[in-house]
């Protein structure tokens, strides 16, 4: 009865969707109020049905309900609980289904904050949401419903996939999707501001914080899944160029750019119309990854679908939802038109020429991962394109965007002087200069490139401080003054200085790992030892054991270092009887300058254990940059600034009190 129950809720979602889609956009075309309340009260209805479809599959996981055929695919009654849960989601039907839910909740958010937002504009992007959320409830319904029944019921399942049983792909997808979907508020945003014809300073603020939380999300989403692979997946690395990684990838690197351009409407009324693009792209690339992974072009282990017949349901949903829009811009892009004027040598030709590199940077990307699938359709030839194109096509555009950070925040809006921008930037130059000869005289086996990696860190690390310490007048100030100016700094100054610094920090373990990194693949027996980066690293034993639903070879290390007392250090090579796979639980050994990661294989006959190990420097860079990253995007969200309000009728009982906004502007402040 409570699958039933989840796909009946999917069903009134469905048409709560659509009453969603058209009554506002026919509220605002016919002047009618009452429309567009209903319309943000469908949007709340919307959610509160998707949570309990969702509510009713993750209790069928949960209960190990076998007659229903998603769950007999994808658990097992001796998979442990946890990973019951979980595995409503650890595959196509119930991930589309969470993409969905999350989808709504977004729009939910937004009808409850509709007071931020002039009513026209408010039920424009209530009623572009509520597209959207029709078309991939359409979606789950017509090809992938998680609730189709199977009669007569297995005994048992068929057990998740063993890599998805981790507690990292727990919380993966859900943050990964929380950032893939917020990208839907600033595209219907873009295309309500289209069929408006105005985007301004007030559309720029109301945007801001969508565009900053989807994004953190994002950032968020990535590094779980970085971080999962790196101690799951035994790749010892800090990401492999995966079509499926880059997917999430680019969709970061146009919100970045997004991130930006909003700033200069916001603050000079200017790339209004780039801005509205960027909006458009950004999620476009959301829907493309989404299509990436469901389509079944390309086998990963992020994965799922295999179908066809989806593929084509989600081009149906791309040509749609991009080809509408871009085609929307291209009629009427051209209204929005920019007041704000600026110098060539200015804050805003900065953010420019930051967002020409970013969306470089991405076209990079979107090439290197399709253009194999083109020449697959158009020739029939199998092509690789792998990490050699990306490391020497997107380093170099990543370094000049890294280089040009650190002074673009010290360069004035409007008009700018390039000497007194260089004067201030003097004692960070020094420091890079000085931190990359440092850096070539320790690392001498990558003494040119190693030096100038850190040296690019340093620039963009202590170019930033340079800017906090303009801005608070250190150093010219007593040390009060200068500290009663920083607490009075706005928050979204001390996120974007605080995003650049944890950018720094990942790169420093991008540097680390793609330079310096120590490798060694050794047989060995129990008893045996290898020296690597000062570590002596024994195999003591090796042991069978047994999991809830695995078996496992367990090798016990002891890593020694002169001057430490000894680690142990346990690594498996676990086996999943139900699914017949295996899977590697690395043994990691955190340091200060790097971690020791060890992983064992399968025994060979006269030769032993395959084990591979690797010292990787500064890997602790990647995690804590990040953090860093979401933390600055955290405190630029949390930096309200002036928000406009929507203006409202006098109440009278019954009505719903909203009027539209005078024709001169989009809102007051």
């Amino acid at each position: 009865m409570v699958p039933e129950i989840g796909h009946f809720a999917l069903i009134l979602a469905l048409f709560t969707a659509i009453a969603e889609a058209a009554l506002p956009l026919l509220g605002e075309r016919i002047g009618e109020a009452r429309f567009a309340a209903f319309g943000r009260q469908c949007a709340v209805l919307l959610f509160a049905l998707t949570a309990i479809s969702f509510g009713c599959l993750v209790y069928s996981y949960a209960v190990s309900d076998f007659t229903v055929l998603n769950v007999v695919e994808n658990s097992h009654t001796s998979k442990p609980f946890i990973y019951k849960l979980t595995g409503a989601w650890g595959n196509h039907e119930g991930s589309m289904l969470l993409w969905v839910l999350i989808l709504s909740l977004y729009g939910a958010v937004l009808a409850r904050a509709g007071r931020a937002v002039p009513v026209g504009l408010h039920s424009l992007t209530l009623s572009v949401q509520g597209m959207i959320a029709a078309a991939f409830i359409a979606f789950v319904l017509f090809t992938s419903d998680p609730f189709t029944r199977v009669f007569p019921a297995p005994a048992n399942g068929q057990d998740l996939n063993p890599l998805l049983q981790d507690k990292g792909l727990a919380v993966h997808p859900p943050f990964l999707y929380l950032g893939y979907v917020g990208f839907s508020i600033p595209f219907s945003f873009a295309v309500a501001a289209l069929i408006r014809g105005r985007a301004d300073s007030v559309w720029a603020r109301l945007v801001r914080p969508w565009a900053l939380t989807a994004w953190s999300f994002l950032t968020i989403g990535i590094t779980l899944g970085s971080w999962w692979a790196y101690y799951e997946l035994g790749w010892g690395g800090w990401g492999g160029w995966d079509p499926v990684e880059n997917a999430s990838f680019m969709p970061w690197l146009a919100g970045t750019a997004l991130i930006h351009s909003i700033r200069v409407v916001e603050r000079r009324d200017a790339l209004k119309g780039w801005a509205v693009l960027l909006a458009i792209l950004t999620f476009s690339l959301s829907l493309i990854g989404t299509f990436l992974v469901r389509s079944g072009v390309l086998t990963s282990v992020h994965a799922f679908a295999t179908d066809p017949a989806r593929g084509t349901f989600i081009l149906m949903i791309l040509a749609l939802a991009i080809g509408g829009s871009l085609a929307l811009f291209a009629f009427r892009g051209a209204s929005l038109q920019a007041t704000g004027a600026f110098a060539p040598v200015s804050r805003e030709s900065a953010l420019i020429v930051n967002n020409i590199l970013l969306v470089a940077a991405c076209a990079t990307v979107f090439t290197g991962t399709f253009y194999p699938l083109f020449v697959d359709v158009l020739s029939g030839e199998k092509l690789s394109v792998g990490p050699p194109y990306f490391n020497s096509v997107f380093t170099p555009i990543a370094v000049t965007a890294l280089a040009l950070a650190a002074a673009a925040m010290l360069i004035p809006w409007k008009k700018a002087s390039l000497g007194a921008v260089s004067k201030k930037l003097i004692v960070a130059g020094i420091i890079a200069v000085a931190a990359g000869v440092l850096a070539g005289i320790l690392a001498p086996s990558k003494v040119i490139v190693g030096g100038a990696a850190i040296a690019l860190v340093a620039w963009l690390v202590f170019g930033t401080l340079t800017e906090l310490g303009e801005r608070t007048d250190f150093f010219r100030s007593p040390l009060k003054d200068s500290l009663r100016r920083a607490r009075h700094l706005p928050r979204a100054a001390w996120g974007a200085s605080l995003a650049h610094i944890g950018i720094a920090i990942y790169a420093t373990g991008v540097a680390g790992l793609s330079l310096w990194k120590t490798t060694d693949v050794i047989f060995m027996n129990e008893g045996d030892a290898i020296s690597i980066h000062g570590f002596s690293v024994t195999l003591d034993n090796v042991k069978s054991i047994e999991g809830p639903n695995w078996s496992a070879d367990a090798a016990t290390f002891r890593a020694s270092r002169k001057g430490h007392a000894p680690e142990t250090l346990l690594a498996e090579r676990r086996f999943y009887p139900v699914r017949g796979m295996q899977t590697t639980e690395a043994a990691i050994h955190p340091q200060s300058t790097g971690d020791l990661y060890v992983t064992i294989g399968d025994k060979v006959d006269g030769k032993g254990w395959p084990v591979r190990i690797y010292f990787n420097p500064f890997v602790a860079c990647l995690w804590w940059g990040a953090a860093v990253v979401v933390f600055g995007g955290i405190l630029a969200i949390s930096d309200r600034g002036r928000r406009p309000r929507a203006k409202r009728a006098p109440q009278a009982p019954g009505a719903p009190g909203l009027i539209a906004e005078p024709a001169g502007g989009m809102g007051q402040a």
